[in-house]
């Protein structure tokens, strides 16, 4: 079969399992991509994220993952949102979700598609038993935007996510590697210019550089894969979102060409609730709340200790009540750490010191304690 039908055998699939757009790519990334990466290990801003430098050898190119790879196949699934995301930051009594989470966990939803796509295109290609996939959503070690900016999805932004001059920043990646030479799509340009917007509206400063991105200061490493206590430096700046950021890919200019995700399972909304419900919420509550959803994955207290820093910042002084159960009857030191500060940023001065005497009268955990002191 010649490579241009190929192509087009693998682009029809793709429409035909509702991809917005896909390309493809030889299976072998830059130098470049690999250099960054050990940049953003050796500075130690990949945080607690110890996986990404365990498996750096694999990372640095496909090929290191699966050494049969020759092609790359990029396909990109649109998720963009109804409103713009930056408009929730100013309601302080929701908890604030990113957009990617609002609806079904996007992991399963594509990697299920790339798996039946997949045995079809091996159906169709396959008449010698020699042509051989392996599919990848986000979770196995290979570096899906500089794959899907040399295959021309996009460009990576200086807030290093994948700009799209058709769907702005709003593009789920999954990859099929395949053990056969395709012909392959051209690369985008860096469409960035001078522009910083992405830079200048992070709200902790996240961004030491353009490209350079420590991800111990920012909101959705903080509010997901931060398993401790947030830094008291960072906790006003977060506002009211619990769980990820939109700020700097909603602040892109290149979103004016974006679309309303087609998708109804990725964003559907049905998740930025009430602070005052989302503080009630036991373990239970939170899983079945939750079930199917990205938020899952970072359990119960965790959530719970972004709702309670979300609720200090609210000011809503009606929230007061909730935070105070919360400091004396969790049963978890992360939770009760994160009501103190708190019901310390809203409560008037006689709560706050009956409040303190009761809680220090049977309160052993030091982290809990020091929220009152430092």
């Amino acid at each position: 079969m010649k490579k241009n039908v190929e192509n087009k055998l693998i682009k029809e699939l793709a429409k035909e399992f509702e991809f917005d757009v896909c390309k493809i790519t030889d299976a072998k990334l830059p130098l470049l991509a690999a250099l960054r990466l050990k940049e953003f290990i050796d500075s130690g801003f990949h945080g607690e994220m110890k996986w990404m430098e365990d498996t750096f050898e694999r990372r640095k190119s496909p090929i290191n993952l699966w050494e049969d790879a020759k092609s790359a196949i990029i396909l990109g699934l649109n998720y963009g949102p109804k409103t713009n995301p930056l408009e929730k930051n100013n309601d302080k009594n929701i908890g604030n979700i990113s957009v990617y989470a609002q609806g079904k966990d996007y992991h399963n939803l594509i990697k299920g598609r790339l798996k039946v796509l997949s045995s079809k295109l091996i159906s169709k290609l396959n008449t010698e038993n020699k042509i051989k996939i392996k599919v990848f959503v986000d979770t196995a070690p290979i570096m899906e935007k500089p794959l899907a900016e040399k295959a021309g999805l996009g460009w990576q932004g200086k807030h290093t996510n994948l700009v799209s001059r058709d769907f702005g920043s709003w593009l789920f990646l999954g990859v099929i590697l395949i053990n056969i030479s395709l012909e392959y799509d051209t690369s985008e340009n860096n469409n960035c210019g001078s522009c910083n917007k992405c830079i200048d509206i992070c709200p902790t400063n996240a961004f030491d550089a353009p490209n350079k991105l420590d991800a111990t200061k920012c909101i959705s490493y903080l509010t997901i894969e931060n398993k401790d206590i947030i830094p008291k430096k960072y906790r006003v700046a977060i506002g009211n979102k619990i769980f990820g950021c939109d700020d700097c890919l909603a602040i892109c200019p290149w979103n004016k060409y974006a679309k309303k995700t087609k998708e109804i399972k990725l964003n559907d909304n049905k998740y930025n609730f009430d602070l005052k419900k989302l503080l009630k919420l036991s373990d239970q509550g939170f899983r079945n709340q939750f079930s199917g959803s990205p938020i899952k994955r970072i359990g119960r207290d965790r959530f719970i200790r972004n709702c309670c820093i979300a609720t200090g910042n609210s000011k809503n002084e009606k929230l007061v009540p909730s935070l105070i159960n919360l400091l004396m009857n969790d049963k978890s030191s992360l939770v009760r750490g994160a009501a103190v500060w708190a019901v310390q940023q809203i409560g008037n001065k006689q709560i706050l010191l009956k409040t303190k005497i009761q809680h220090l009268n049977f309160e052993k955990e030091k982290s809990v304690i020091d929220e009152w002191y430092t």
